[in-house]
């Protein structure tokens, strides 16, 4: 139940280019800085998620989902705090990792994120080329800060 990614912002997004990729639409039932609790529609696919404080280098946190009905999903995402997170998720191959890569729309249009999950910390992964600045820890590139601090108002 623990997460361990790395995050880096993409500037350039021509690589995805004829990929085919799927949305997510996802709200937030709690905001607290010790927990939130999100709610995620990924496809046709629904998620309930509770992710705890990242450690020092925000690389690692406790994260517990669980698959759930889609329409539970859509009817708790009418109970989410306001706003929410919409984007196109691409999941890239690279070495013996999978990177995801988030297109945002909506108030977060322009941001492009791609994560990278690890077995731990210090694992080393092939980078690609198309790999910006890397942003893991910082908490302003978090969906749950995204959904109350659009990328759009920075």
């Amino acid at each position: 139940m623990q997460e361990i990614e790395r995050k880096f912002l993409i500037e350039n997004a021509d690589f995805l280019k004829g990929l085919k990729g799927f949305k997510i639409v996802q709200g937030y039932l709690s905001d607290n800085p010790e927990r939130n609790v999100r709610v995620r529609i990924k496809g046709d696919q629904g998620f309930l998620t509770i992710k705890g404080v990242s450690n020092d280098s925000g690389t690692s946190r406790f994260e517990w989902e669980k698959e759930i009905d889609i329409q539970d999903a859509q009817q708790l995402l009418k109970l989410c705090l306001p706003g929410v997170i919409d984007k196109t998720r691409f999941e890239i191959p690279v070495g013996k990792h999978i990177f995801e890569v988030d297109v945002f729309d909506g108030e977060n249009n322009g941001l492009i994120i791609a994560e990278v999950e690890l077995q731990n910390e210090n694992e080393p992964f092939e980078k690609p080329e198309w790999l910006g600045q890397e942003v893991t820890g910082d908490v302003r590139y978090y969906n749950s800060y995204l959904v109350s601090t659009p990328f759009t108002k920075w």
